[in-house]
């Protein structure tokens, strides 16, 4: 880093013994307004190696280069005109408007015209308006769409003979409910009933006994201070006891974390970088994405496409279609 003198930041003198001079506008800043100037985010410089031609701001109608006088005063030819008129719009044919009593699709509700109204249906039209017959085989055994809204009803005529006629076992038999079974008990009332003789009644011996709380001594059952014996006292650890009591190591070469701040070196500080730390310092110069999507030179027409003739077969296939 360049020394810090007072408020101000010198650069060091390079090899031609020349100084790096501040711009104009830098040298009269102090204060807030100097750290404002630094706050502000750094600028890419690789357009300036990227851009070229004039100045242009892309996403107008403005184009790149003058458009030349004899170009403005050229007269078009017969097939620019043509290819020029618009398509030819079909819904003039209809007579009604789009989006006529509708939310942005066309209308299915149209003005009918007084004519219209008053004429007459075809014969062909009375005949595709008429319902679908049956085939002459069918046989209607009960009438559609009676007591119904668009399906056929189950509900239907019944003849007084089957009203008269008598039942049958096997009808009988399945006319009844499923019973249930012999053994089913039905749900238990939820508040049961004391029967008086459970009132009455005394507890046995047994169900006292057994009705006592369990009794437990109060503690602390051992003292929280006890003797220890001669024995014990004058003990000796074994080698075994003594090798596990050994806290874990490390193992070899193992290095304790650096600190987070150490003194440089006067070697690093007068350390010089080399040709090829030089060469993988600068960046990477790449194009915009302005002229990554977009290359002005693709228009431009060659001198030897300028000069060349165009083959028979060319000029044949080039002919518009005459419809």
């Amino acid at each position: 880093m360049p020394p810090h003198n007072g408020s101000r930041w010198r650069s060091a003198p390079s090899t031609s013994n020349t100084l790096e001079r501040r711009p104009a506008s830098r040298r009269g800043l102090r204060g807030m307004e100097r750290i404002y100037e630094l706050a502000q985010p750094k600028d890419s410089k690789c357009i300036w190696l990227t851009s070229f031609g004039p100045n242009m701001s892309w996403g107008n109608q403005e184009p790149m280069w003058p458009i030349a006088q004899a170009t403005l005063n050229a007269n078009s030819t017969t097939r620019l005109v043509s290819l020029s008129e618009p398509k030819k719009n079909f819904q003039e044919r209809l007579n009604r408007p789009e989006f006529v009593n509708s939310c942005g699709r066309g209308s299915v509700i149209l003005e009918v015209s007084p004519g219209a109204t008053k004429a007459s249906a075809s014969e062909r039209v009375s005949t595709l308006a008429g319902h679908k017959q049956p085939p002459q085989a069918f046989k209607e055994d009960r009438p559609e769409h009676t007591f119904s809204c668009g399906r056929e009803s189950p509900i239907w005529l019944v003849n007084e003979a089957a009203k008269r006629a008598p039942d049958r076992e096997r009808i009988e038999s399945l006319a009844q409910t499923k019973a249930l079974h012999r053994n089913f008990l039905p749900a238990r009332e939820i508040e049961t009933k004391v029967t008086k003789a459970a009132m009455s009644t005394s507890a046995t011996p047994r169900l006292e006994m057994l009705s006592r709380p369990k009794s437990r001594p109060e503690g602390p059952f051992r003292d929280s201070m006890w003797p220890v014996s001669k024995s014990a006292r004058h003990a000796t650890a074994t080698p075994r006891q003594m090798e596990l009591a050994k806290t874990k190591s490390v193992s070899d070469g193992y290095l304790p974390a650096r600190t987070i701040q150490w003194p440089v070196s006067k070697a690093a500080r007068k350390a010089m970088a080399t040709p090829r730390t030089d060469e993988l310092s600068r960046p990477i110069i790449r194009a915009t994405m302005d002229h990554v999507q977009f290359n002005p030179d693709a228009f431009i027409v060659s001198e030897a496409a300028k000069k060349a003739r165009c083959p028979p077969r060319i000029e044949e296939l080039a002919q518009p279609i005459q419809r």
